[in-house]
């Protein structure tokens, strides 16, 4: 397939805002670019270097090998038509600009090391002399399966250099997903960070072709074995490795070649191995940090922490590619940042911006919430006063200036600094959809969350909330030299998400089925997301395609809007899962908030503060799941009901009336297996005593999907399985 220029292809029906210059009329698509501009970025002259990089005519490929037309064309603003540059041409740039700069910072022996820019970029050239010395080839895998450090930057870098492609692992795979990732990008070598990690990769090793080494990048390996190494015998290998055989292998290196393979979670069939290239990161990094308003290093110096998981590519680009373009400062987060030590590190740090999925946001509310209910009469109504004042002034900026000062000054200054954000300036939130409630109390706390909207095909950001471009409850603007359009747009001006720009993927690895599902004819990456873009060109999500319910009379639902009203009905959900598709009505499951184990991340049968008081207000004394279900707790019971009666007094039709519901006894969770990577996506496996059965109109929740193994040998996973075999269908026997 050899894609045209949308320039020339462009649907006469579609509607242009460029500078909040409307166009043509749309019929069912409007077409939006970016109607601001960044600072500091100056085109190039396109020489015979410009033309040979962008000569190859197709937009896609499916091979590791394969080269793609990059996405310049008329359409993209000057400014932002920057030199195709490869990853290690963007590091050499900022080695020079930023030379006199600490770029990483790590712990040890409980003191942070610090290393600059120069010693980063040695350090990346001797993992690169190694991988050659270890006969890495061309656009084979480099796998990295740890916690974040300066060795898994080291390596990422290092392998692309050596010319190999950057392959991240997450650390939560099992040996089978470790196995499929490195089969499918033909690893070469794997990186690993411990014996826990290692040991995977030793019950797969004989299944792996094309594996030549291992090494353990944090302490050494307990046992001896053949092409086993730690870090230090590593780094010595490349010892006699010239500095001219490197160079001649980066020198080889085009910026429209893949370097990095991102893959997905599979939960929609196997994993896909998203294929980006040079240019997509590096002008990613450019262009959409611009729109984010970082600051350059040697003009103000940005600082971040970095610990979540770098396989995925929101993590790579905010912690790795951006913070080498723009001089930032890297500080590591230990390995159990999840598990309850990120404050820790952020109230040492003080980093000027932060990043979190809205997990993480969420995780952080309620810890806030719990330590504000611990306090005293008079310092808890100080604090809801000040946060309060603090939302009122976002919500209705200009007024009550004074008081928003002084709560600001008195109490909510304090608060941050014992959250690690008195010298944050820039919070992001990305990865899935937050929701408003997270939104309005970090208001409260004086912390606007600027939204990112993408996904891994477009290098992450595809638009961004900012300081110049915020707006509740949107997604922000498209980045600047990107274009976004709705498609198949319904009477309400919502349509599928379509995006196109340099960030737009190569492909699909292996898999030309997929990639040509995911690209229309003319190149537009379809996001399966439904959305609608306003006159100021602001982004709303509205859900996804594939989550739309279609009962038996033929109604479309969308589920999200009625699962969030529910929660926001009532303050003890955690998660509500609409179902209804090819079914008489609407059922709802619902599951309670509690406590996590910090140890293993699993949700415990402990009720939350928040539930507990919530109970509590009600007149119950129940603390725990099983109080409420197999105590059929009557108080707990009425109030979901009149909630839900609430939420259903609402709709706009009866199909939309929820008309039964049900309180499942665990919480959704990574570790469960019910959520994805990005605490998002769900899919239900209904098993019996025979197998598995797949029912297609329960796999839906939240967008992309993934396995819940409800095992059929035990007794209450079965008994669950009969009660979602009947939930909702008006059967009485189970198959």
């Amino acid at each position: 397939m050899t894609s045209s220029n949308p320039e020339t292809s462009r649907n006469v029906n579609e509607k242009l805002f460029n500078n909040g210059d409307e166009g043509t009329t749309a019929k069912n698509s409007t077409e939006v670019q970016a109607a601001w501009t960044p600072e500091e970025v100056q085109p190039v002259a396109k020489g015979e270097a410009w033309e040979e990089k962008v000569a190859v005519e197709s937009l896609w490929t499916t091979k590791a090998s394969g080269s793609v037309r990059l996405r310049i064309n008329e359409a993209c603003r000057e400014e932002t038509t920057t030199e195709p540059l490869t990853v290690h041409q963007m590091f050499k740039t900022s080695v020079k600009r930023y030379g006199h700069l600490n770029a990483l910072a790590y712990k040890k022996n409980n003191q942070w090391e610090k290393i600059t820019f120069p010693e980063y970029y040695h350090c990346c050239r001797r993992a690169g002399k190694s991988f050659l010395k270890l006969e890495l080839k061309r656009f084979h895998g480099v796998g990295i399966l740890g916690s974040n450090s300066p060795e898994w930057f080291f390596s990422a870098i290092g392998g692309i250099m050596a010319g190999g492609i950057l392959t991240g692992i997450y650390s939560t795979n099992c040996p089978e997903a470790c196995h499929y990732v490195a089969s499918d990008s033909k690893a070469n070598i794997i990186m690993v960070e411990n014996q826990k990690q290692l040991e995977k990769i030793l019950q797969i090793r004989s299944r792996l072709p094309d594996l030549k080494a291992i090494v353990q990048y944090s302490g050494s390996p307990q046992q001896k074995l053949p092409n086993l190494y730690s870090w230090e015998e590593f780094l010595e290998l490349g010892v006699d490795v010239s500095d001219s055989e490197l160079d001649e292998m980066m020198d080889s290196q085009r910026a429209n070649q893949c370097c990095t393979l991102i893959y997905t979670s599979g939960t929609t069939g196997r994993p896909k191995g998203v294929m980006l290239s040079h240019d997509n990161i590096t002008w990613t990094a450019i262009h959409a940090s611009r729109a984010g308003d970082v600051s350059a290093g040697d003009v103000q110096q940005e600082t971040l922490v970095s610990y979540l998981p770098l396989s995925h590519i929101a993590a790579q680009m905010f912690d790795i590619w951006t913070a080498i373009q723009w001089g930032e400062m890297v500080y590591f987060a230990q390995p159990d940042a999840l598990k309850g030590s990120l404050v820790t590190t952020l109230t040492e740090v003080n980093p000027s911006n932060h990043m979190g999925v809205p997990r993480v946001w969420e995780k952080i509310m309620e810890k806030v919430k719990e330590e504000i209910s611990r306090c005293g009469y008079v310092k808890k109504k100080l604090v809801t006063w000040a946060m309060s004042v603090s939302l009122q002034h976002h919500q209705r900026p200009g007024e009550k200036q004074f008081l928003f000062a002084l709560a600001d000054s008195l109490v909510l200054e304090k608060l941050r600094a014992q959250l690690g954000f008195s010298h944050c300036h820039k919070f992001f939130s990305g990865a899935a959809p937050i929701g408003m409630e997270t939104i309005e109390f970090f208001l409260g706390l004086n912390i606007c969350l600027y939204e990112v909207y993408g996904m891994s095909e477009s290098t992450g950001p595809h638009f961004v909330s900012g300081p110049r471009a915020y707006k509740l409850p949107s997604c922000g603007k498209v980045i600047p030299g990107c274009r976004a359009k709705l498609s198949n747009m319904d009477s309400s001006n919502v349509g599928e998400v379509c995006c196109w720009g340099r960030n737009i993927f190569m492909g699909f690895l292996n898999m030309e089925d997929k990639t040509l599902e995911a690209l229309d004819e003319e190149g537009w990456l379809r996001s399966g997301d439904l959305g609608r873009i306003d006159q100021d060109g602001f982004l709303y999500i509205t859900g996804r395609i594939k989550e739309l319910i279609i009962t038996a009379g033929g109604e479309n639902i969308p589920p999200v809007p009625i699962e969030e009203a529910v929660k926001k009905e009532l303050p003890l959900i955690s998660n509500a899962m609409l179902i209804g598709d090819k079914r008489k009505f609407l059922s709802l499951l619902l599951t309670l908030k509690v406590t996590v184990n910090t140890e293993t991340t699993e949700p415990t049968q402990e009720l939350s503060l928040e539930a507990v008081q919530f109970c509590q207000h009600l007149g119950s004394q129940s603390t725990k799941v099983s109080d409420i279900i197999e105590g059929q707790d009557q108080e707990v019971y009425l109030a979901i009901q009149q909630g839900i009666d609430r939420v259903n007094a609402q709709a706009t039709s009866n199909a939309q009336i929820i008309q039964k519901w049900t309180i499942l006894p665990w919480d959704f969770s990574i570790a469960g297996g019910e959520l994805g990577k990005n605490c998002t996506t769900l899919w239900i496996d209904y098993v019996n005593m025979n197998g598995t059965l797949d029912l297609s109109g329960y796999n839906r929740m939240k967008g992309r999907q993934n396995n819940i193994s409800l095992g059929a040998s035990d007794e209450a996973g079965l008994d669950m399985c009969k009660q979602f075999w009947n939930f909702g269908s008006g059967n009485d026997s189970w198959p």
